[in-house]
């Protein structure tokens, strides 16, 4: 099996506040890219902030950060509260306000307004810290969705238990997927770990929860969507997200959504981002 996490370029690693959030932090070589170009504002670019999604944690960004590194980017990865290697707690007790307060404590960190790019529950946090804080932007990759999308385009089968005091990691007992090989899936399954129930119920849709409400109308910060999709209905979703966030919007057909982070395609996520963050760059 490949850990991606093995290759990743040098580093520095930092524990912040009293919960011990685990940050990683790779500076931007500013090499010059082929594909993207480092432009003459290298020294001004906004730093990017990444934020996972559920049961997983920085690892989950090993494939990416390589990419934005080589193309001059300085990439702050961060780890929500008791996650891959920040301390661990008593999850019955974290709630998805808790992980709202630890993006704010790395935002501190950042000399200047970053670009938040989140993965699911990510995203969700993004959109909701994008409501109050200021940000140079918000890349969302199939990104959880917003109670005012879920009324557009509504799922036809939400989820139908109630979850327990804790969310275990996912088994993926599965061998492949459509875009993911066995070793990608392999290395999930080494680091997949549990999630707080109630964090996942506050933006899950089902008999117990109506999902995050986001009002869109407080982000003024320029977004891009990028949505996995298999089905016509994914991809209205997707459209309906960038719409309510007045983003840009990339649909990736036929690809899942841990694949588009950790799969055969996932460069295909990489180039999207890196493409919109040039020309949010050169406007």
């Amino acid at each position: 099996m490949i850990d991606y996490t093995k290759a990743l370029p040098a580093h520095t690693e930092k524990y912040l506040g009293v919960h011990d959030l685990f940050l990683e932090i790779y500076k931007g070589e500013g090499e010059h890219n082929l594909s993207h170009p480092v432009t003459a504002s290298l020294p001004g670019r906004p730093p990017l902030l990444f934020i996972h999604g559920a049961y997983t944690g920085s690892w989950m960004w090993s494939k990416f950060i390589p990419h934005f590194c080589q193309a001059g980017w300085t990439c702050y990865v961060m780890n929500l509260r008791s996650h891959y290697k920040c301390r661990q707690l008593d999850l019955t007790r974290v709630t998805f306000g808790d992980y709202l307060a630890d993006i704010r404590e790395v935002l501190a960190e950042c000399a200047v307004p970053p670009v938040l790019i989140g993965f699911s529950m990510g995203g969700i946090l993004s959109q909701k810290l994008a409501e109050t804080e200021e940000l140079a932007g918000m890349v969302l990759i199939d990104s959880s969705i917003s109670r005012e999308v879920h009324e557009a385009v509504p799922y036809q089968h939400l989820e139908r238990f109630v979850p327990g005091i804790v969310m275990p990691a996912p088994a993926r007992a599965e061998l492949s997927s459509i875009d993911e090989s066995s070793d990608d899936i392999a290395f999930q399954r080494k680091y997949l770990g549990m999630e707080s129930a109630l964090a996942y119920s506050a933006f899950s849709f089902a008999a117990y929860s109506e999902g995050v409400s986001i009002n869109s109308a407080a982000i003024t910060c320029p977004g891009l969507v990028i949505q996995a999709v298999q089905s016509a209905e994914d991809d209205r979703r997707g459209l309906a997200m960038a719409q309510q966030l007045h983003a840009d919007y990339t649909a990736l057909w036929n690809t899942t959504h841990t694949g588009v982070l950790v799969g055969q395609r996932y460069k295909e996520t990489v180039d999207a981002v890196l493409d919109w963050l040039s020309s949010f760059q050169a406007s």
